[in-house]
């Protein structure tokens, strides 16, 4: 009975409007950021951290990025683990050249700068589409591996040819490095991805995103009735290659601390966060976090299930993994196209409607 529009009077269209018209819904938005801001940061662990926390938050901005682009632009791409290299390997640059520099500025310029080779990636946007497009995507994220591990000045001439963190903080509190707390990481990364779902969903909903589903649905129509395909294509790139360069940054020097591209940021790293989109559901902000959010707890709950509970040895856990995600996305590209988002769409739509059947 808690979830109805009943006494939820409007008395303006910005009111009309609003992204969750029903109150219980406006409620559940606030209570939820009050106990991720709150609560969660005193509760986590390490474990917690590491394993589930920030590695959710960081593909969720990357799975926003890349909705962006496939979901709400209609652009297909391949290039997204290339993208989240340029934006490591940019924060990296910016951390070694100007120690003086502090992590949200290292941060947001990373993005920036990918949001640059993005543009010029998704030139190629204006006179191909579709599965040529995606083939042009996939040369650029071989492309920017080759490059980040043949030209030895992006990792500074290191033998290895792996990059580290420096150790940095903020107001005094150490967010990269070996010595971050977990709940420092964690609140770094909420931070970005709060501020970036609220851009994401206020583009979506104005003037850009509409030009974007308009050459999402039919770029020739869209062009007849007024929307620049130049300005509309190229701006999902750089705005979608932003989202993709933060998450990269961030999966770099707050996650994990030392990469080498070849294996952080490989060809299985695009397919991760397409497959997020996919599951979650193309063209929706909630479906990126379902998606980032299933991806990432799959492996964790069939190790717990699989490995610790009944004994199983861990390749047979990695292979059902595979084989559950790869089953999934054949489910939802036949029988629900519009993944996660569009079954809690339908179930908000039930309990909305309850105990009547219409």
């Amino acid at each position: 009975m808690l979830y109805r529009e009943a006494g939820d009077f409007k008395t303006s269209y910005t009111a009309d409007n609003q992204t969750f018209p029903i109150k219980f819904d406006r409620w559940g938005y606030w209570v939820v950021l009050a106990v991720a801001f709150l609560i969660v940061p005193f509760a986590v662990n390490d474990y917690w951290a590491s394993s589930l926390l920030v590695p959710f938050l960081i593909y969720a901005i990357a799975a926003l990025g890349l909705n962006i682009l496939v979901g709400y632009c209609g652009q297909v791409s391949l290039g997204t683990g290339g993208f989240m290299a340029v934006g490591a390997y940019a924060s990296y640059k910016l951390m070694t050249s100007f120690p003086w520099m502090d992590m949200f500025t290292v941060t947001i310029l990373s993005g920036f700068i990918t949001a640059a080779v993005g543009a010029a990636f998704g030139l190629p946007s204006l006179r191909i589409k579709g599965f040529y497009l995606a083939v042009a995507t996939l040369a650029a994220q071989f492309f920017l591996v080759w490059m980040f591990n043949k030209v030895s000045w992006f990792y500074n001439y290191s033998a290895s040819g792996q990059i580290s963190a420096p150790e940095r903080s903020i107001f005094g509190i150490i967010v990269t490095g070996p010595n971050t707390q977990a709940w420092a990481q964690y609140l770094f990364c909420l931070i970005f991805v709060v501020a970036l779902a609220w851009v994401a969903r206020n583009l979506t909903r104005g003037t850009v995103g509409r030009k974007w589903m308009a050459i999402r649905d039919m770029d020739i129509a869209a062009e007849i009735i007024g929307v620049n395909p130049l300005r509309a294509k190229l701006s999902a790139f750089a705005i979608s290659s932003f989202f993709i360069g933060i998450s990269g940054g961030l999966f770099f020097t707050v996650y994990l601390g030392a990469v080498e591209v070849g294996e952080a940021f490989g060809i299985q790293k695009s397919f991760l966060v397409l497959f997020m989109v996919i599951i979650g559901g193309l063209g929706s902000i909630f479906g990126s976090f379902a998606g980032a959010a299933f991806l990432v707890l799959l492996p964790v709950v069939l190790k717990l299930v699989g490995v610790d509970l009944l004994g199983w040895p861990t390749d047979i856990v990695a292979h059902l993994n595979l084989v559950i995600v790869g089953g999934l996305i054949v489910f939802f590209l036949i029988v629900e196209p519009h993944g996660l988002a569009q079954l809690w769409r339908l179930t908000k739509e039930k309990l909305r409607l309850w105990p009547f059947p219409h």
